[in-house]
């Protein structure tokens, strides 16, 4: 009677761990396909849909933090800068001489015409309708321009035109000086490569060990190295 009880019971508790692993799946289930819902959910976001996350939620805790402060009285804007470190202090102050001045110097061709083409739109005056139009009638269909078109002596430019072109061409040139050339190959110095990328190579190795090399390359260009 006992053995039959404990064959009893050993099968109850077998059914029971057996329920119990049923119920595990189960739960495994209903979390992996709510993971597989919300990872398809994410999918059908923008890319940069996290990034304007954080950044509505930092202009919530922004605005929050403002309206604490002025309803204490008290300044906002010196209470940021109080908790600003000197390092993003000077990072964010770089970062906003570059935004003033956008031309970093040149990087391709491509981007210097934009760049001038930009630069020429944003300085040129309001446009004179009156001018204008005073300039289509007098030219008449030569106005439009044309394969056969001729404007010379038709056209004069004004005195103040001819200024704004002079000074921006002198700018122009004060701009260039500044800009860093490439460096002129010296004729004299020791040829040590065999090509370009090999001269960067023995630069960039020289520059990190030459001190310690330096006997040792002079005894092979004397002969004496053992």
């Amino acid at each position: 009677m006992e053995k039959s009880k404990s064959a009893a019971e050993k099968l109850a508790e077998r059914k029971a761990r057996l329920l119990d692993l049923h119920k595990k799946r189960q739960e495994a289930r209903t979390d992996n396909h709510q993971e597989v819902v919300a990872e398809d959910a994410r999918k059908k976001l923008p890319n940069n849909w996290e990034a304007r996350k954080r950044q509505a939620e930092w202009l919530l805790a922004d605005d929050k933090a403002r309206a604490e402060a002025q309803a204490a009285g008290k300044d906002y804007e010196r209470l940021k800068l109080l908790e600003v470190s000197a390092v993003d202090a000077d990072r964010i102050e770089r970062k906003k001489k570059r935004k003033d001045n956008p031309d970093l110097g040149f990087s391709t061709y491509e981007a210097q015409t934009a760049r001038q083409y930009s630069r020429l739109v944003k300085n040129m005056p309001a446009r004179d309708m009156n001018k204008y139009e005073k300039q289509k009638a007098e030219l008449g269909n030569s106005f439009y321009g044309g394969p056969n078109t001729s404007l010379h002596s038709r056209t004069k430019d004004t005195p103040g035109a001819i200024n704004n072109m002079v000074k921006d061409l002198e700018q122009q040139i004060e701009r260039r000086k500044k800009y860093s050339r490439r460096r002129i190959y010296n004729d004299d110095a020791d040829v040590d490569f065999i090509n370009e990328r090999n001269s960067k190579f023995n630069k960039k190795l020289d520059r990190f060990y030459s001190e310690h090399t330096a006997e040792i390359k002079q005894n092979l260009e004397r002969g004496t190295a053992i």
